[in-house]
């Protein structure tokens, strides 16, 4: 039995985002220093919070991470994932965005960087980003862009 299935906790729901530029990368985030998995990359994005809509919670997560603007309409849902740990399940939501207003800047990661699709199966991230990053590769550049 996982660690999940002797718990009562209920899932905790996760929303990231695929930021996609012009020419196809995908924007991925260092975690901070102090978190769990410190230092590896992930895909920007947060918790949802208790009565808050998956799409909600990533349009604040972004404005709160990258310093940008994202309609709920321009969230597109892509892949998502599930990782036993911590005593629950997380369960985490990938959408894909490539319309927002501002310039991505890291506020709350030491730093930001694009890299191509296939560049992100090399990097090393959290356990539960790596399915959805298989998402991606599977999809490939020109099936991201909108």
């Amino acid at each position: 039995m996982s660690a999940a299935q002797g718990t009562h906790l209920p899932p905790l729901l996760v929303v990231a985002a695929a930021l996609i530029s012009a020419d196809g990368r995908v924007l991925v985030q260092q975690r901070p220093t102090g978190k769990q998995h410190a230092g590896l990359w992930e895909f920007p994005g947060g918790k949802v919070e208790t009565g808050e809509y998956p799409e909600t919670a990533l349009v604040r997560e972004l404005a709160e991470e990258l310093g940008i603007t994202v309609a709920r309409a321009a969230l597109t849902p892509l892949a998502f994932s599930t990782e036993a740990g911590a005593g629950r399940l997380l369960v985490l939501l990938l959408y894909r965005v490539h319309i927002w207003s501002g310039e991505p800047r890291p506020i709350e990661a030491p730093t930001i960087r694009w890299v191509s699709p296939a560049e992100l199966v090399g990097l090393p991230m959290p356990p539960a980003d790596i399915p959805l990053v298989s998402a991606l590769s599977r999809a490939g550049c020109a099936d991201l862009l909108p």
